[in-house]
């Protein structure tokens, strides 16, 4: 919980949230929610992760539902490769440590960056939805992708 009022940074920020599944948060309470929410998920289910750099709290990334990766960084701090370090350690981790044959990703089709991203790392596109998500008044899409066990 110590996290949560820095984590509120991201989650608060309308940038940062524009490809989120909600809308940004409102007051820190709702951070804290989302926060003891991450914090009360069974190890079976999913683990997020705090990240940190430099002994301050950036963004988190994990698996919110196994095997679906999601992350999410104060955009201060775009553009300088934490996103890419911290999906990496989380493929790694998924792989050898909770050993997942494959490990997926639910983008909307606007954040091109996130998409860069997962192709970068690997991950391929499998298909898109319409209208997956209401995030306020606005219906959203979805684009999916799959990064399969290396063989």
């Amino acid at each position: 919980m110590d996290d949560a009022i820095a984590l509120h940074d991201a989650f608060s920020d309308k940038t940062a949230m524009l490809y989120w599944d909600t809308l940004p948060h409102a007051n820190l309470s709702q951070t804290e929610d989302f926060v003891r929410g991450m914090m009360g998920m069974s190890p079976e289910q999913g683990e997020d992760f705090v990240v940190e750099f430099d002994g301050q709290v950036i963004g988190k990334a994990g698996f919110w539902r196994f095997p679906e990766i999601g992350f999410i960084f104060n955009p201060d701090f775009w553009g300088q490769g934490f996103a890419k370090e911290a999906v990496s350690a989380l493929i790694d981790y998924g792989f050898d440590k909770k050993q997942l044959t494959k490990i997926t990703a639910d983008v909307d089709p606007r954040n091109e960056r996130s998409i860069r991203l997962l192709e970068g790392l690997g991950f391929v596109e499998t298909h898109r939805k319409n209208n997956t998500f209401k995030v306020g008044n606005e219906w959203v899409d979805s684009v999916y992708f799959c990064l399969d066990y290396p063989l």
